[in-house]
């Protein structure tokens, strides 16, 4: 499944790279790719890992960013 989750203080390539690390870590993400100029986040990851989306979203937050609704 993939998710677009949109991202409120990527400021640069040194944000997108420590996004990318926080959340490709994660058991079931099968690829992340993070966009400061569009401000989001595209995750690819297997939906039936238990509590995954939670703890992407947790990655993102770990690395100073506020993950919009």
């Amino acid at each position: 499944m993939q998710k677009k989750i949109y991202v409120a203080g990527m400021l640069d390539e040194k944000g997108e790279e420590s996004v990318n690390q926080a959340v490709s870590a994660i058991t079931g993400v099968t690829s992340c790719t993070a966009s400061a100029m569009k401000a989001q986040v595209l995750v690819d990851y297997d939906e039936t890992v238990a509590g995954v989306e939670d703890a992407i979203n947790q990655a993102i937050s770990s690395v100073g960013l506020e993950v919009l609704a």
